[in-house]
């Protein structure tokens, strides 16, 4: 399944699941309502005994109960929803795990699962997610949040100290799967959904405990407790089958995340091996913390002990996972990789050019020798499906940053001063107006690191500046509530200081605050997002496809012509190309955010219209194409690094 068919089907199962949890909603409605028919009297007595039943239902108590049911229930799942705004980090913080902060002193093993998931995030074309670590002997992880943009990654102990690299480069893909096919959003709105039907159980079993002193007091503590009791079974029924539906919605998502770790990889080893070494240790993947119930869904392996296994389990039995990957395996649960002792000790050493033959681009191409449209149609066909060439291409560009800026991404204040220096302009004139305005503004031990950067001048090529984006984000979503809109207005003072943006910026701030404002500014997630046409936000891509022409180096004349032939490709050619003087930031990043909600199978007739407008003059530069992977990103459409093949000196600027 391609990357946009596996969104379509995750918005789909969405959609699936709310009406599953509607009919489980009217269910306990009816038996509610049959529970206090038959205990509280609610027949009218005074009528003749043959009048037919529904005539005898007294319907104002009957919608007085269903209100409740409805208010409790609805409530359960908005509490707890409410309580997982902070995406991933708020699931991470349920199980006590761990931050894992880059540079902060960290042993072998911690130093290693940091470097597959970043090699593995810049591969795929997604922001770098936190790594959290569960203080558990057992072998497990998990991927959460409601976007890759508020994504985290989680590990316990047992599996960092226990699996080698390839092994936990398996374990990591595996969840990137669930990262980039859309399934974190759907796991945590089966935790509020589950947990709201909980809620009815729960107020039965403290009703019942309530009743001890009726009884004794009260005449009518009898009903009451039968009523309480029947409130527990009714509630602990309906988590029961809100079980069934989590196991079924989860199970074949995880044959699918085995498979593209596989597909990832390129290595059907590591993750067979660390399924096999769940198998053969005493604590297997089970979790000891007490929440591990509510995620179980979300977690690598099984993470609880539980009867009725059959029915209830969210994954596969190992047996099945290790067959499917490894079809003449023995049953032996003996891994066979090693772990090596100095393994993940460092940083990565280069490997070179990595091949480019598994995504259609051909080998050897330089970047400007194709058409645009050509190269991005073999990202597109790439997107969500990283291969071990992509990894390995991001291992080797994260080999090629030098030691003093990968030192400067991993602190949270020399990360704001790196962040800063990438939108630096050339000019040496408005290079001090810039120096100045944050001197003034910026926090001190900020402009005293961005201040070392620049007298340094490190040499940071095209292809390395996403990546060192990429790099610095988990420490900046570490950022106090009070450090961080000084630093997103210093960010934004340094792309208008020129009075124009040009397409480097603009595609910096929308990387940077994208991420961070879901962190620091996170919108309400009560609403269900509903997607659109491309008819329905025609204004809106005619504001970023005039942008996208008008930022970029369009021969004399050519600009009209540029537009009208990204329109075609969208089947919009009555669309009007906006004035220069009419296209503010905020109006760029308003048509960006409606974008977002466009059906994942349009995307891609998007992504294409955007590559026509940034290579209409028939020239697809490292720059440019980088440019057109973070404008994919920001429309949640991760795409993989650029070939090897493609990554040239290029002396075409895009900052200038």
């Amino acid at each position: 399944m391609d990357f946009f068919s596996s969104q379509d089907t995750a918005r789909r199962n969405t959609v699936k699941l709310i009406v599953l949890f509607a009919l489980a909603l009217l269910s306990l409605i009816a038996i509610t309502n049959l529970l206090v028919l038959a205990l509280l009297g609610m027949v009218a007595e005074s009528l003749p005994a043959n009048t037919p039943f529904l005539q005898q239902v007294d319907w104002r108590l009957f919608l007085w109960v269903s209100l409740a049911i409805i208010g409790v229930v609805g409530f359960g799942s908005l509490y707890k929803i409410a309580s997982l705004t902070g995406g991933g980090a708020r699931v991470a913080e349920l199980l006590q795990g761990k931050l894992l902060i880059p540079g902060g002193g960290h042993n072998l093993a911690e130093q290693k699962i940091l470097n597959v998931v970043e090699e593995m995030a810049i591969a795929s074309g997604t922001p770098v997610p936190p790594v959290y670590v569960l203080e558990e002997q057992s072998i497990n992880a998990f991927a959460a949040g409601y976007s890759p943009a508020d994504a985290v990654i989680g590990i316990t102990r047992g599996a960092i100290e226990t699996l080698s690299r390839d092994e936990l480069q398996g374990v990591v893909a595996h969840e990137f799967s669930h990262i980039l096919h859309g399934d974190m959003r759907l796991n945590i709105r089966l935790i509020g959904i589950l947990h709201g039907i909980m809620v009815l159980g729960v107020m039965g079993y403290y009703l019942l405990r309530s009743t001890g002193s009726s009884r004794r007091s009260k005449k009518g503590g009898g009903e009451l407790a039968v009523v309480a009791l029947g409130l527990m079974v009714i509630g602990y029924a309906g988590t029961f089958f809100g079980n069934l539906i989590k196991a079924a919605v989860s199970r074949q998502r995880e044959f699918l995340a085995d498979a593209s770790a596989v597909q990832y990889t390129r290595n059907s080893e590591g993750i067979a091996d660390a399924l096999k070494r769940i198998g053969g240790v005493p604590q297997g993947s089970v979790l000891e913390n007490p929440g591990a119930s509510e995620i179980s869904h979300a977690l690598f392996s099984n993470g609880v002990r539980m009867s009725f296994s059959a029915l209830f389990a969210t994954h596969p039995s190992l047996e099945q996972r290790i067959r499917r990957i490894q079809p003449q395996w023995d049953g032996s649960f003996e891994a066979t990789s090693k772990v090596l002792p100095a393994e993940g000790a460092g940083r990565r050493a280069p490997f070179g050019a990595a091949g480019s033959a598994a995504h259609g681009v051909p080998g050897g191409t330089q970047a400007g020798a194709l058409s645009a449209l050509l190269l991005t149609d073999a990202l597109l066909a790439a997107a969500g499906n990283p291969q071990e060439s992509d990894i390995q291409q991001a291992r080797s560009l994260l080999g090629r940053i030098s030691a003093p800026l990968l030192e400067a991404a991993q602190n949270p204040f020399s990360a704001r001063a790196l962040i800063y220096f990438l939108l630096l302009d050339k000019d040496a004139g408005l290079v001090a107006v810039q120096m100045a305005h944050l001197q003034s503004h910026a926090d001190a031990a900020v402009f005293a690191a961005l201040q070392k950067l620049n007298e340094q001048q490190p040499v940071v090529s095209p292809e390395l500046r996403l990546p060192l984006v990429c790099l610095c984000l988990p420490v900046l979503r570490q950022l106090s509530a009070e450090q961080y809109p000084p630093f997103r207005q210093g960010l934004l003072a340094l792309v208008q200081s020129d009075g124009k943006t040009s397409l480097w910026e603009w595609v910096l701030q929308r990387v940077v605050l994208q991420q961070l404002d879901a962190v620091f500014q996170p919108r309400s997630r009560f609403h269900y997002t509903v997607h659109h046409d491309l008819q329905q936000l025609g204004p809106q891509c005619a504001v970023l496809l005039g942008f996208l022409i008008q930022a970029g180096r369009q021969p004399a004349g050519g600009e009209a012509a540029a537009f009208a032939q990204a329109c075609e490709k969208l089947g919009l050619p009555t669309l009007a190309m906006p004035a220069a003087g009419a296209l503010s930031m905020e109006r760029i990043n308003a048509a960006l955010d409606a974008l977002v909600t466009l059906k994942p199978l349009q995307k891609p007739t998007f992504l294409k219209a955007c590559a026509v407008a940034i290579g209409a003059d028939g020239v697809a530069t490292v720059q440019e194409l980088e440019i057109f992977r973070a404008i994919a990103a920001a429309l949640d459409c991760p795409l993989p690094t650029l070939p090897a093949s493609l990554i040239q000196s290029d002396q075409r600027q895009d900052n200038s």
